[in-house]
C-alpha cells in the first residue's frame, strides 16, 4: 500500500494534510524520513507520526530441525506439530514454507511473512532440496541415471525434474531436488523398486 493511502485509513483524512505532513519530515519508515506518498509500503514496515508508532510488525524467518513424530503443521488434535517446539511470542502467527513428512527429519522453514514463502516454494524457483536417505535394498548404481532421467508420476500426470543421487554406502546416499511432490522422495525410490526406510531434510 502507498505510504499516502496508509496515512489517510490511519485518520489523516486530507491528502494535503498528508502531503504536508511528509514534507516537514515527521513521518518516518523504519526508522528513516520519508517524503514520498508514493513509497510502497508493507505490513512489515515499521511507520511514525511524530513520536506515534502506527505500524510496527515484526517479520520473523525461522529454520527448525524437526524431530520425528512431530507434523508439518500449526495445529492438529492427535499429533505434536512443529510450532509445539518454538519458543517465540509471534509463534501463532507462523506457517511453514513446505512441508515434511511426520517420519522425516531435519530442515522446515517456518515465517509469518506470506510473500517470502511463496516465492520460495513456488515450483518455477527451484531451490535445491537436499535429503539423507537410508534404503530397505541396496541403491544400484543405475538408480542415479534414473533419478537424473526424471521419473514419471501417472497420479499427476508428470515427470519429476532431473534429480542428483549421491550414494554413499550400499543402502545411503544424499538426494537432490528442485521441486516439492508429495512423498516425492519416497515414490521416487518406490519406482526404482527399493523403499525409504530413514529421510532427513539436510538443507
Amino acid at each position: 500500500m502507498r505510504l499516502d493511502r496508509f496515512l489517510i485509513r490511519r485518520g489523516i483524512h486530507s491528502g494535503k494534510e498528508v502531503a504536508r505532513l511528509l514534507a516537514d519530515g515527521r513521518v518516518r519508515v523504519n526508522g528513516g524520513i520519508e517524503t514520498s506518498g508514493l513509497y510502497k509500503t508493507d505490513r512489515f514496515c515499521t511507520i511514525e507520526l511524530d513520536d506515534e508508532i502506527l505500524q510496527q510488525h515484526e517479520a520473523v524467518y525461522l529454520m527448525l530441525h524437526k524431530p520425528a513424530g512431530y507434523l508439518s503443521a500449526t495445529i492438529d488434535p492427535q499429533h505434536p506439530t512443529v510450532i509445539e517446539l518454538i519458543d517465540h511470542p509471534l509463534k501463532h502467527e507462523l506457517h511453514l514454507a513446505g512441508r515434511l513428512d511426520r517420519a522425516t527429519t531435519g530442515l522446515v522453514l517456518l515465517t509469518n511473512d506470506g510473500r517470502w514463502s511463496k516465492g520460495v516454494t513456488e515450483p518455477v524457483v527451484e531451490i535445491p532440496k537436499v535429503y539423507r536417505v537410508r534404503t530397505r535394498d541396496i541403491i544400484s548404481p543405475e538408480t542415479a541415471d534414473i533419478f537424473a532421467a526424471g521419473i514419471y508420476f501417472a497420479y499427476e500426470d508428470l515427470t519429476t525434474r532431473p534429480a542428483k543421487l549421491e550414494i554413499l554406502g550400499k543402502c545411503h546416499a544424499l538426494l537432490t531436488i528442485h521441486e516439492g511432490r508429495y512423498h516425492q522422495v519416497k515414490r521416487m525410490f518406490h519406482a526404482v523398486g527399493n523403499q525409504v526406510t530413514a529421510l532427513h531434510r539436510e538443507s
